[in-house]
């Protein structure tokens, strides 16, 4: 069974706005096309672009539960999916002492013992749920082929109970830096999506959006800057999360305008290496943005 959260790709764009996640056509219509077709949505791109952000925003907006799989270098199956309770294992086995093995492997092996993990969860759900695998290129190849079984047929093989098929499909989002290549098994199994930097006008949108009370203005002024140092070779050039936070430092500083003394003094909050930081202050122009 599919989630049904949206009706049209009109609804995603409105009800997402609504949470205050701006988003693009190209955005809503694979929202719209993961949510209609059943399909886990495959979100890659920069980080602090909204890809996180975006699995919020839709469980906020359907008025889903949000399970979330944090990837990180390591990340075993017992994290994902799920493990048994072996400290209560232990004290039933002690505590049934005498007792055949048979009859205690039956009981210890039980829905009683399990501790499920986020996996796990999502597919057990019977309420409406989206599932976010965040940072999926941090894990281990390994944990792809687990994916594998949860996103190909939604389903969990938990050996000692048997194969548990989700009720209700969760809808799942996957999302990368490109840190690694994903196999091309897993990107078979879902939608893709690239999220990159916003368009200008966009980005001016949802600075104005999340930071109320900015002179819009500035603001415009805020999104060219920021537009000029990615065009530069940076280490690490600013996320639209990185442009949001540089609008509040003006906002809190009650700047009404930059200038270079504010910029200079406040590049850190964009810039997050010393020689970024030395190459825009040299490269920056204000006066031609």
């Amino acid at each position: 069974m599919t989630n049904g959260f949206f009706d049209s790709v009109d609804e995603v764009t409105e009800r997402l706005a609504a949470t205050g996640y701006l988003a693009s056509p190209a955005i809503a219509t694979t929202v719209f096309l993961a949510d209609r077709l059943g399909k886990p949505l495959l979100v890659e791109g920069p980080a602090g672009v909204g890809k996180t952000q975006l699995a919020k925003a839709v469980s906020e907006a359907a008025g889903a539960r949000l399970v979330r799989l944090q990837c990180y270098e390591g990340v075993d199956e017992a994290r994902a999916l799920y493990e048994w309770n072996h400290a209560k294992q232990l004290l039933r086995i002690t505590a049934g002492r005498g007792e055949p093995w048979d009859e205690a492997r039956t009981d210890v092996f039980s829905e009683e013992f399990l501790l499920p993990r986020p996996l796990l969860t999502a597919i057990r759900s019977e309420e409406p749920t989206v599932l976010l695998v965040d940072e999926t290129d941090k894990a281990d190849v390994e944990i792809e082929g687990l994916l594998l079984e949860v996103l190909g047929d939604f389903q969990v093989t938990v050996p000692e109970l048997g194969t548990i098929t989700a009720v209700r499909r969760p809808f799942t989002v996957l999302t990368s830096n490109a840190g690694r290549e994903l196999t091309e098994a897993l990107r078979r199994r879902c939608l893709f999506l690239h999220i990159g930097f916003p368009e200008e006008e966009l980005e001016r949108r949802i600075v104005t959006l999340k930071v109320p009370g900015l002179d819009a203005a500035l603001a415009a002024s805020v999104v060219r800057v920021v537009g000029a140092l990615r065009a530069m070779d940076l280490r690490k050039v600013p996320s639209v999360s990185e442009t949001i936070d540089w609008a509040r430092t003006l906002l809190a500083l009650g700047a009404d305008r930059l200038d270079e003394r504010v910029v200079r003094e406040t590049l850190g909050v964009l810039l997050k290496h010393r020689d970024d930081i030395v190459r825009a202050g040299a490269q920056l122009d204000l006066d031609a943005v």
